[in-house]
């Protein structure tokens, strides 16, 4: 399939020397940056990896143990008062 794409000129001339130095053509050069764009790129959009929120030591004591589940609401909110 044939398709017009905007390439800086920089970057341009820089496949082009790669190109003639290699003896590849120029659209061989630019297939194998998107395969290896898509090949970097796959696996990672399949699973979404939650960001580690943790906090305090993995083995230590769990300081909202210790609340009630009122403290507990109140602390998720933002409506806890005193310490």
């Amino acid at each position: 399939m044939k398709t017009t794409i905007e390439v800086p000129d920089e970057l341009f001339n820089r496949v082009k020397r790669l190109a003639k130095r290699t003896g590849r053509p120029f659209r061989a050069l630019v297939e194998e940056g998107l395969r290896h764009v898509l090949g970097t790129q796959q696996g990672r959009a399949d699973r979404y990896e939650p960001p580690d929120c943790s906090v305090g030591d993995a083995n230590g004591v769990n300081p909202l143990d210790a609340l009630s589940w009122q403290d507990l609401r109140d602390e998720i909110y933002g409506t806890r008062r005193g310490p």
